[in-house]
């Protein structure tokens, strides 16, 4: 448990409904941002698409995680 707050450090400490909620709309902005940047890094042949497909999809396989850990501290099923 110590290894998962110390890579998702943002997600624990949930103690309402309004601090869950920010939690989520922040991994949300930052999955949209570095889309958007991937989007662009997408756009250099080549190197540019393997590049912003592995950067974009580790970032959202992050931000998914950090927001289950969230709602999942929130229930108290994390301990």
């Amino acid at each position: 448990m110590d290894m998962i707050k110390a890579y998702f450090p943002f997600s624990f400490d949930t103690k309402d409904v309004k601090t869950l909620i920010i939690k989520i709309v922040v991994y949300l902005v930052i999955e949209l941002v570095v889309g958007l940047v991937c989007g662009l890094i997408g756009l250099i042949p080549l190197i540019g698409g393997i590049i912003g497909w592995l950067v974009g999809g580790v970032v959202g396989l992050y931000c998914l995680a950090g927001i289950v850990f969230a709602v999942l501290d929130y229930f108290k099923i994390l301990k």
